[in-house]
Protein backbone atom coordinates (compact mmCIF):
# COMPACT_ATOMS: atom_id res chain seq x y z
CA UNK A 1 0.00 0.00 0.00
CA UNK A 2 1.54 3.27 -1.10
CA UNK A 3 0.62 6.61 0.43
CA UNK A 4 1.66 10.22 0.64
CA UNK A 5 2.23 12.00 3.94
CA UNK A 6 -0.89 14.18 3.91
CA UNK A 7 -0.08 15.92 7.20
CA UNK A 8 3.35 16.98 5.91
CA UNK A 9 1.91 18.22 2.63
CA UNK A 10 -0.98 20.07 4.30
CA UNK A 11 1.35 21.81 6.76
CA UNK A 12 3.64 23.02 3.98
CA UNK A 13 0.74 24.26 1.85
CA UNK A 14 -0.74 26.17 4.80
CA UNK A 15 2.62 27.77 5.64
CA UNK A 16 3.20 28.78 2.01
CA UNK A 17 -0.24 30.36 1.57
CA UNK A 18 0.00 32.08 4.96
CA UNK A 19 3.41 33.36 3.90
CA UNK A 20 1.91 34.83 0.73
CA UNK A 21 -0.65 36.75 2.79
CA UNK A 22 2.02 37.97 5.24
CA UNK A 23 4.26 39.14 2.40
CA UNK A 24 1.41 41.26 1.06
CA UNK A 25 0.64 42.53 4.55
CA UNK A 26 4.26 43.35 5.39
CA UNK A 27 5.29 44.74 2.00
CA UNK A 28 2.32 46.79 0.76
CA UNK A 29 3.61 50.11 2.13
CA UNK A 30 7.23 49.66 1.02
CA UNK A 31 6.15 48.24 -2.36
CA UNK A 32 3.92 51.25 -3.04
CA UNK A 33 6.65 53.63 -1.90
CA UNK A 34 9.38 52.07 -4.03
CA UNK A 35 7.46 50.70 -7.05
CA UNK A 36 4.09 52.52 -6.94
CA UNK A 37 2.51 49.06 -6.80
CA UNK A 38 1.54 47.60 -3.44
CA UNK A 39 1.27 44.15 -5.04
CA UNK A 40 4.84 44.15 -6.39
CA UNK A 41 6.27 41.60 -3.94
CA UNK A 42 3.12 39.48 -3.96
CA UNK A 43 3.21 39.13 -7.75
CA UNK A 44 6.77 37.85 -7.58
CA UNK A 45 5.93 35.45 -4.78
CA UNK A 46 2.89 34.04 -6.62
CA UNK A 47 5.12 33.32 -9.62
CA UNK A 48 7.65 31.50 -7.40
CA UNK A 49 4.92 29.61 -5.53
CA UNK A 50 3.56 28.26 -8.81
CA UNK A 51 6.99 27.01 -9.84
CA UNK A 52 7.61 25.73 -6.32
CA UNK A 53 4.44 23.66 -6.26
CA UNK A 54 5.18 22.34 -9.74
CA UNK A 55 8.58 21.24 -8.42
CA UNK A 56 6.92 19.70 -5.36
CA UNK A 57 4.45 17.79 -7.48
CA UNK A 58 7.11 16.68 -9.94
CA UNK A 59 9.44 15.32 -7.26
CA UNK A 60 6.53 13.72 -5.40
CA UNK A 61 5.84 11.65 -8.54
CA UNK A 62 9.49 11.14 -9.55
CA UNK A 63 10.91 7.94 -8.05
CA UNK A 64 13.58 9.14 -5.62
CA UNK A 65 15.72 6.07 -6.36
CA UNK A 66 16.53 7.62 -9.74
CA UNK A 67 18.23 10.49 -7.91
CA UNK A 68 20.92 8.01 -6.85
CA UNK A 69 22.49 7.95 -10.32
CA UNK A 70 21.99 11.71 -10.73
CA UNK A 71 23.70 12.57 -7.43
CA UNK A 72 27.17 13.30 -8.82
CA UNK A 73 26.00 15.48 -11.76
CA UNK A 74 23.73 17.42 -9.38
CA UNK A 75 26.64 18.07 -7.01
CA UNK A 76 28.96 19.13 -9.84
CA UNK A 77 26.33 21.53 -11.19
CA UNK A 78 25.89 22.98 -7.68
CA UNK A 79 29.63 23.59 -7.25
CA UNK A 80 29.88 25.17 -10.71
CA UNK A 81 26.98 27.48 -9.86
CA UNK A 82 28.74 28.49 -6.64
CA UNK A 83 31.79 29.55 -8.64
CA UNK A 84 29.69 31.44 -11.19
CA UNK A 85 28.60 34.04 -8.62
CA UNK A 86 32.12 35.47 -8.92
CA UNK A 87 32.07 35.59 -12.74
CA UNK A 88 31.94 39.13 -14.17
CA UNK A 89 28.63 39.79 -15.89
CA UNK A 90 26.94 36.84 -14.18
CA UNK A 91 27.46 37.33 -10.47
CA UNK A 92 25.39 39.98 -8.74
CA UNK A 93 26.61 41.93 -5.74
CA UNK A 94 23.93 43.11 -3.32
CA UNK A 95 24.42 44.53 0.17
CA UNK A 96 28.11 43.66 0.08
CA UNK A 97 27.62 40.00 -0.84
CA UNK A 98 27.91 38.02 -4.09
CA UNK A 99 25.31 35.31 -3.66
CA UNK A 100 23.28 35.50 -6.87
CA UNK A 101 23.58 34.76 -10.58
CA UNK A 102 21.77 37.05 -13.00
CA UNK A 103 19.84 34.96 -15.52
CA UNK A 104 18.22 38.19 -16.79
CA UNK A 105 14.70 36.91 -16.16
CA UNK A 106 15.41 35.91 -12.54
CA UNK A 107 18.16 35.99 -9.90
CA UNK A 108 19.34 32.51 -8.89
CA UNK A 109 20.94 31.84 -5.50
CA UNK A 110 23.20 28.78 -5.98
CA UNK A 111 23.71 28.12 -2.26
CA UNK A 112 20.03 27.17 -2.01
CA UNK A 113 20.46 24.63 -4.82
CA UNK A 114 23.55 23.23 -3.09
CA UNK A 115 21.59 22.52 0.11
CA UNK A 116 19.43 20.03 -1.74
CA UNK A 117 22.15 18.84 -4.10
CA UNK A 118 24.54 18.03 -1.25
CA UNK A 119 21.80 16.14 0.62
CA UNK A 120 21.19 13.99 -2.47
CA UNK A 121 24.89 13.35 -3.09
CA UNK A 122 25.78 12.51 0.52
CA UNK A 123 22.75 10.22 0.83
CA UNK A 124 23.85 8.33 -2.30
CA UNK A 125 27.49 8.18 -1.18
CA UNK A 126 26.84 7.12 2.41
CA UNK A 127 24.10 4.63 1.58
CA UNK A 128 26.80 2.07 0.87
CA UNK A 129 29.48 0.99 3.29
CA UNK A 130 32.97 2.30 2.64
CA UNK A 131 36.07 2.53 4.80
CA UNK A 132 38.39 5.52 5.06
CA UNK A 133 36.08 8.14 3.60
CA UNK A 134 36.26 10.61 6.49
CA UNK A 135 39.08 12.62 4.88
CA UNK A 136 37.29 12.70 1.51
CA UNK A 137 34.13 13.85 3.30
CA UNK A 138 36.04 16.67 5.00
CA UNK A 139 37.61 17.77 1.71
CA UNK A 140 34.24 17.91 -0.06
CA UNK A 141 32.60 19.71 2.85
CA UNK A 142 35.54 22.10 3.08
CA UNK A 143 35.27 22.99 -0.62
CA UNK A 144 31.55 23.74 -0.43
CA UNK A 145 31.96 25.60 2.87
CA UNK A 146 34.84 27.68 1.44
CA UNK A 147 32.89 28.71 -1.68
CA UNK A 148 29.85 29.77 0.33
CA UNK A 149 31.97 31.70 2.84
CA UNK A 150 33.57 33.60 -0.05
CA UNK A 151 30.17 35.06 -0.95
CA UNK A 152 30.01 35.56 2.14
CA UNK A 153 27.07 33.66 3.68
CA UNK A 154 27.93 32.21 7.07
CA UNK A 155 24.33 31.33 7.92
CA UNK A 156 23.89 29.09 4.88
CA UNK A 157 27.38 27.62 5.41
CA UNK A 158 26.34 26.66 8.95
CA UNK A 159 23.16 24.99 7.68
CA UNK A 160 25.09 22.98 5.10
CA UNK A 161 27.62 21.97 7.74
CA UNK A 162 24.83 20.72 10.04
CA UNK A 163 23.11 18.91 7.16
CA UNK A 164 26.31 17.15 6.08
CA UNK A 165 27.22 16.09 9.62
CA UNK A 166 23.68 14.80 10.19
CA UNK A 167 23.78 12.60 7.08
CA UNK A 168 27.25 11.36 8.03
CA UNK A 169 26.08 10.57 11.56
CA UNK A 170 22.91 8.80 10.33
CA UNK A 171 25.03 6.64 8.05
CA UNK A 172 26.61 5.05 11.10
CA UNK A 173 29.86 7.03 11.29
CA UNK A 174 32.24 6.68 14.22
CA UNK A 175 31.08 9.02 16.99
CA UNK A 176 34.70 9.85 17.88
CA UNK A 177 34.97 11.81 14.64
CA UNK A 178 32.39 14.26 15.97
CA UNK A 179 34.37 14.72 19.17
CA UNK A 180 37.21 15.88 16.92
CA UNK A 181 35.04 18.05 14.66
CA UNK A 182 33.03 19.92 17.31
CA UNK A 183 35.87 22.01 18.81
CA UNK A 184 37.44 22.53 15.38
CA UNK A 185 34.15 23.88 13.97
CA UNK A 186 33.67 26.14 17.01
CA UNK A 187 37.17 27.63 16.66
CA UNK A 188 36.86 28.15 12.90
CA UNK A 189 33.44 29.76 13.37
CA UNK A 190 34.76 32.17 15.98
CA UNK A 191 37.70 33.15 13.75
CA UNK A 192 35.42 33.75 10.76
CA UNK A 193 33.18 35.98 12.88
CA UNK A 194 36.12 38.03 14.12
CA UNK A 195 37.63 38.41 10.64
CA UNK A 196 34.50 40.04 9.16
CA UNK A 197 33.52 43.41 10.73
CA UNK A 198 29.77 43.03 10.17
CA UNK A 199 29.74 39.57 11.78
CA UNK A 200 31.75 40.86 14.72
CA UNK A 201 29.25 43.72 15.06
CA UNK A 202 26.34 41.28 15.10
CA UNK A 203 28.02 39.16 17.76
CA UNK A 204 28.76 42.29 19.80
CA UNK A 205 25.13 43.36 19.49
CA UNK A 206 23.97 39.91 20.58
CA UNK A 207 26.19 40.04 23.66
CA UNK A 208 25.39 43.69 24.41
CA UNK A 209 22.13 44.83 22.76
CA UNK A 210 22.15 48.21 24.56
CA UNK A 211 24.51 49.77 22.06
CA UNK A 212 24.17 52.86 19.92
CA UNK A 213 21.38 52.70 17.35
CA UNK A 214 24.00 53.38 14.68
CA UNK A 215 25.12 49.78 15.06
CA UNK A 216 23.27 46.60 14.10
CA UNK A 217 21.44 46.83 17.44
CA UNK A 218 18.85 48.99 15.61
CA UNK A 219 17.58 45.92 13.75
CA UNK A 220 17.46 43.85 16.93
CA UNK A 221 15.60 46.58 18.81
CA UNK A 222 12.98 46.90 16.08
CA UNK A 223 12.46 43.13 16.18
CA UNK A 224 12.01 43.22 19.96
CA UNK A 225 9.62 46.18 19.66
CA UNK A 226 7.51 44.16 17.20
CA UNK A 227 7.50 41.11 19.48
CA UNK A 228 6.64 43.19 22.52
CA UNK A 229 3.92 45.15 20.74
CA UNK A 230 2.17 41.93 19.76
CA UNK A 231 1.59 40.86 23.35
CA UNK A 232 -0.55 37.79 23.86
CA UNK A 233 -3.10 38.13 21.05
CA UNK A 234 -1.43 40.64 18.70
CA UNK A 235 -2.45 44.02 17.30
CA UNK A 236 -4.50 42.37 14.54
CA UNK A 237 -3.64 41.42 10.96
CA UNK A 238 -2.88 44.48 8.88
CA UNK A 239 -2.25 46.68 11.92
CA UNK A 240 1.52 46.36 12.25
CA UNK A 241 3.45 49.57 12.75
CA UNK A 242 6.87 48.03 12.20
CA UNK A 243 6.05 47.25 8.57
CA UNK A 244 6.12 50.98 7.79
CA UNK A 245 9.86 50.83 7.03
CA UNK A 246 10.89 50.70 10.69
CA UNK A 247 11.88 47.04 10.64
CA UNK A 248 14.60 46.12 8.09
CA UNK A 249 14.09 43.01 5.93
CA UNK A 250 10.47 42.76 7.06
CA UNK A 251 9.46 40.55 4.12
CA UNK A 252 12.47 38.24 4.20
CA UNK A 253 14.61 37.43 7.23
CA UNK A 254 12.45 39.34 9.74
CA UNK A 255 8.94 38.46 8.58
CA UNK A 256 8.37 36.40 11.74
CA UNK A 257 8.59 39.62 13.79
CA UNK A 258 5.66 41.05 11.81
CA UNK A 259 3.73 37.81 12.34
CA UNK A 260 4.36 38.00 16.09
CA UNK A 261 3.35 41.67 16.19
CA UNK A 262 0.06 41.11 14.38
CA UNK A 263 -0.87 37.63 15.66
CA UNK A 264 0.74 37.91 19.08
CA UNK A 265 2.29 35.15 21.14
CA UNK A 266 -0.72 32.92 20.47
CA UNK A 267 -0.55 33.20 16.68
CA UNK A 268 3.25 32.95 16.58
CA UNK A 269 3.06 29.78 18.65
CA UNK A 270 0.64 28.23 16.16
CA UNK A 271 3.05 29.00 13.32
CA UNK A 272 5.91 27.39 15.26
CA UNK A 273 3.76 24.33 15.98
CA UNK A 274 3.03 23.90 12.27
CA UNK A 275 6.76 24.07 11.58
CA UNK A 276 7.28 21.41 14.26
CA UNK A 277 4.79 19.19 12.44
CA UNK A 278 6.82 19.55 9.24
CA UNK A 279 10.03 18.58 11.04
CA UNK A 280 8.33 15.68 12.87
CA UNK A 281 6.86 14.25 9.68
CA UNK A 282 10.15 14.69 7.85
CA UNK A 283 12.06 12.66 10.42
CA UNK A 284 9.19 10.16 10.55
CA UNK A 285 9.65 9.59 6.83
CA UNK A 286 13.42 9.24 7.35
CA UNK A 287 13.01 6.65 10.09
CA UNK A 288 10.46 4.56 8.17
CA UNK A 289 11.97 4.75 4.68
CA UNK A 290 12.39 1.28 3.24
CA UNK A 291 16.01 1.67 2.07
CA UNK A 292 19.18 3.33 3.32
CA UNK A 293 19.29 5.90 0.51
CA UNK A 294 15.75 7.02 1.34
CA UNK A 295 16.55 7.25 5.06
CA UNK A 296 19.64 9.39 4.53
CA UNK A 297 18.01 11.54 1.85
CA UNK A 298 14.96 12.29 4.00
CA UNK A 299 17.19 12.83 7.03
CA UNK A 300 19.42 15.31 5.19
CA UNK A 301 16.49 17.25 3.74
CA UNK A 302 14.68 17.45 7.06
CA UNK A 303 17.87 18.57 8.80
CA UNK A 304 18.49 21.52 6.51
CA UNK A 305 14.84 22.58 6.71
CA UNK A 306 14.88 22.27 10.51
CA UNK A 307 18.14 24.24 10.79
CA UNK A 308 16.75 27.05 8.61
CA UNK A 309 13.66 27.26 10.80
CA UNK A 310 15.64 27.08 14.03
CA UNK A 311 18.26 29.68 13.07
CA UNK A 312 15.70 32.15 11.72
CA UNK A 313 13.39 31.89 14.74
CA UNK A 314 16.29 31.99 17.21
CA UNK A 315 17.69 35.12 15.55
CA UNK A 316 14.24 36.76 15.55
CA UNK A 317 13.85 36.14 19.28
CA UNK A 318 17.41 37.31 20.13
CA UNK A 319 18.54 33.80 21.07
CA UNK A 320 21.19 33.90 18.33
CA UNK A 321 22.99 36.76 16.54
CA UNK A 322 21.20 38.09 13.46
CA UNK A 323 21.90 36.19 10.27
CA UNK A 324 20.49 36.35 6.76
CA UNK A 325 18.47 33.14 6.81
CA UNK A 326 14.91 33.29 5.39
CA UNK A 327 12.02 31.54 7.13
CA UNK A 328 11.13 28.50 4.97
CA UNK A 329 7.86 28.67 2.98
CA UNK A 330 7.00 32.11 4.44
CA UNK A 331 9.77 34.59 3.62
CA UNK A 332 9.83 36.46 0.30
CA UNK A 333 12.28 34.97 -2.19
CA UNK A 334 12.37 32.61 -5.14
CA UNK A 335 15.39 30.33 -4.93
CA UNK A 336 14.83 29.32 -1.31
CA UNK A 337 11.09 28.76 -1.75
CA UNK A 338 11.41 26.65 -4.89
CA UNK A 339 14.19 24.48 -3.44
CA UNK A 340 12.36 24.03 -0.13
CA UNK A 341 9.16 22.97 -1.89
CA UNK A 342 11.11 20.64 -4.20
CA UNK A 343 12.72 19.11 -1.09
CA UNK A 344 9.27 18.52 0.41
CA UNK A 345 8.28 16.85 -2.85
CA UNK A 346 11.15 14.38 -2.41
CA UNK A 347 10.01 13.72 1.16
CA UNK A 348 6.51 13.03 -0.13
CA UNK A 349 7.90 10.61 -2.70
CA UNK A 350 9.88 8.73 -0.05
CA UNK A 351 6.74 8.57 2.12
CA UNK A 352 4.71 7.17 -0.80
CA UNK A 353 7.07 4.22 -1.02
CA UNK A 354 6.95 3.31 2.65
CA UNK A 355 5.39 -0.13 2.93
CA UNK A 356 2.79 -0.24 5.68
Amino acid sequence: MKRIDFLLLLSVVLLTLFGLYMIYDASSYVAFRDFADKYHYVKDQIFWIIFGFLALGGFALFDYHKLYNLALPILVIGILLLTMVFAPGLGVSLLGARRWINLHFVLLQPSEFVKLGLAIYLAAWFSRKEKGRFLAFLLLLGLVFFLIMLEPDMGTAGIILAEALAVYFLSGANITYFAFLAPAVAIIGFILIKLEPYRAARLSTFLNPNQSLSTSSYHVRQILIALGSGGLMGVGFGNSLQKYAYLPENTTDSIFAIIAEEAGFFGATIVILVFMVVIWRGFYVAVHAKDNFGKLLAGGITTFLAMQILINLAAQTALLPLTGIPLPFISYGGSALIIDLAAVGILCNVSRQITK
